[in-house]
């Protein structure tokens, strides 16, 4: 089992599709195993976004993602990072194909709704920026063996 870090950015929440966007997550069979609202500082965020650096985009992200709360939650599941991204869709709302949330609910190319970590590094590394370790909350889910084929025992 793998967690990801997500974000319901602050589109996301001042449109009200919160609900929405958690659905689809725990539809697909993630578990949420933490979840709460977040103001990012402007010096979090920075560390979170470094790898863009120096990227034209850089500066509006940094004070899009910080210029309101966002819901932060971890998810858990088997291919959980993999499964999060294929949800979300393309990155730019107007490339998104129809099914996804972005390709469902978003059209802008800056206003995307939603982040997911790309890569079990960049998971563990967000999640401890923003959750500490007894905040999560990583039992077994009870619909475990209905949401996975468990028949040849465990769900990994």
């Amino acid at each position: 089992m793998e967690n990801t870090l997500v974000f319901i950015k602050p589109d996301g929440i001042k449109r009200r599709l919160v609900g929405e966007i958690l659905g689809r997550f725990e539809a697909k069979g993630l578990q949420i195993v933490a979840l709460k609202m977040i103001q990012i500082p402007r010096e979090t965020a920075e560390r979170h976004y470094a790898a863009h650096k120096g990227k034209p985009f850089y500066p509006g992200l940094i004070a899009y993602i910080s210029s309101s709360p966002v819901i932060g939650l971890v998810l858990r599941g088997r291919n959980a990072i993999a499964v999060t991204r294929s949800l979300m869709g393309a990155t730019f709302g107007s490339k998104a194909v129809p099914g996804t949330i972005r390709g469902d609910l978003a059209i802008s190319d800056g206003l995307n709704l939603v982040h997911g970590s790309d890569s079990p590094e960049a998971a563990a590394q967000e999640i401890a920026l923003y959750f500490r370790p007894e905040e999560l909350h990583q039992q077994p889910a009870a619909d475990q063996a209905w949401v996975y084929d468990c028949s040849g025992g465990s769900p990994v």
